[in-house]
């Protein structure tokens, strides 16, 4: 009865035994910001068991235009915190765990000891390399995204098949970091990134990605779509020696 109600339109797609699997992964978003809003929703509507948020951010009003889980009353709050009192209201199946603290290695590797699959959508690419080793060390997929202006880029990471962030960008950042917290970016452009994001957790936990080993390019000034093909470096100093 549960698929047949919350989940049927789903269903219809993926089938009861997708379902079933989605039910039984857990997903550790790090950055609940524009990007992490939007993919947690779907992540929580979804019907995945656990959800991270991890966060140790404040609601601004300059964040309302993008982050969707928000509303102007929330301003000051802190994002995890709100964003899973929200997503329990979405879905009250999937066990929501909010972590309002800072990165760090030590948090990143409990976290993704735990988690089926980790999505980075932070903002600044320190962080990201945080999570990025956690990833590798405990071989769990991780799907990447940034976005700024009218740009952005996805890619899914599987530890051992394909390059990590470190591998893939090194230490050039590709999208620069967020400067002092501000990012340009239009609302709808978050979202489209996003939901690219989104649809990777989904293939993803089923087994499926499609980008993994591949780095989307968009541009949605122009609408252009590129995909690139990249390759492991067995030279990479976190995931070189992964067989």
């Amino acid at each position: 009865m549960r698929l047949l109600d919350r989940y049927s339109r789903q269903v219809a797609v993926i089938g009861e035994e997708g379902q079933r699997r989605i039910g039984q992964s857990s997903v550790a978003v790090f950055g609940i910001g524009g990007l992490g809003t939007l993919v947690a929703r779907y992540v929580a509507g979804g019907g995945f068991k656990r959800l991270y948020l991890v966060d140790f951010d404040t609601i601004s009003l300059s964040d309302i235009h993008r982050q969707i889980l928000y509303t102007t009353e929330d301003v000051g709050r802190p994002k995890a915190e709100v964003a899973a009192r929200v997503l329990k209201a979405v879905n009250p199946e999937v066990e929501v765990v909010s972590v309002a603290e800072p990165i760090s290695p030590d948090l990143a590797d409990m976290i993704a000891k735990e988690a089926d699959v980790i999505v980075d959508a932070l903002d600044n690419w320190a962080s990201r390399h945080v999570v990025n080793a956690a990833a590798v060390a405990h071989r769990k997929p991780l799907i990447h995204g940034a976005v700024q202006e009218w740009y952005g880029h996805v890619t899914t990471i599987v530890p051992g098949r394909t390059p990590c962030l470190e591998d893939l960008f090194g230490r050039f950042k590709g999208l620069p970091s967020c400067q002092a917290g501000y990012c340009p970016v239009l609302g709808p452009a978050v979202g489209v990134i996003a939901s690219l994001m989104a649809l990777e957790v989904f293939k993803t936990a089923l087994g499926a990605p499609s980008l993994a080993g591949k780095l989307l390019v968009v541009d949605l000034k122009h609408m252009s779509f590129d995909v690139l093909e990249v390759a492991r470096n067995l030279n990479c100093p976190v995931c070189g020696r992964l067989g």
